[in-house]
């Protein structure tokens, strides 16, 4: 059964946060809390965990995860990014958007799309996930929490124990999420294109395949 951490969502409780990173450490599938809705990950090296993820969604096993990070200086380990990039990363992060950009020799290549070798990174603007990040000093390999059958993802913790405390390792109550998808948007190399519109503004951004 699936531990189930109600963190403050302001001030949350380090012995919690500690506990909750100690089952990421040690190979543990968890669900958390973002500023966009409920996400599903593992620790970055955890491919087991990350077939878990692929069964517990009927994900397709070449399916793209996302690395969330706490910070720019994290997210530039795994991404190449040009000073262009740099400037707008900077000004929209933390926030709900997935970037997709160049992936650097860091990231496994389970991970990257195969076709164009592109990661998407993520810094979300959610204090527990800040606070999980920083205690595990490092990304987590995630997807958002979408189950099949549901067209939306998943924003109640509650309901997230009911359905999922048999199937994960630790579920984090961080209070009801937006229960929306981020938006994605896409470097191709001058300019960033729309990918997908979700949350967050984004008419500074050229309109794209998914615009």
């Amino acid at each position: 059964m699936a531990q189930y951490f109600v963190m403050h969502p302001r001030n949350p409780q380090p012995r919690l946060v500690r506990a909750a990173a100690d089952i990421v450490t040690k190979g543990g599938v968890i669900v958390y809390p973002t500023d966009s809705c409920y996400a599903i990950g593992c620790a970055l090296e955890n491919k087991e965990g990350r077939d878990r993820i692929c069964r517990l969604r009927s994900l397709d096993p070449k399916h793209p995860f996302t690395l969330v990070c706490r910070d720019l200086s994290d997210l530039a380990v795994y991404a190449q990014v040009e000073n262009r990039a740099y400037r707008v990363l900077r000004a929209h992060t933390p926030g709900p958007y997935t970037f997709v950009l160049p992936a650097t020799h860091e990231v496994p290549r389970r991970l990257l799309d195969p076709k164009r070798r592109t990661i998407g990174m993520r810094v979300p603007d959610h204090i527990v996930t800040q606070a999980l990040l920083a205690e595990l000093d490092a990304p987590l390999m995630s997807v958002s929490l979408i189950l099949p059958g549901d067209e939306a993802p998943l924003g109640d913790p509650e309901e997230i124990r009911k359905r999922l405390e048999h199937r994960v390792d630790a579920v984090i109550d961080g209070g009801p999420c937006a229960g929306d998808l981020t938006s994605v948007v896409v470097w191709d190399g001058s300019e960033f294109r729309v990918h997908r519109a979700g949350m967050g503004d984004v008419s500074m951004f050229a309109p794209g395949e998914g615009d």
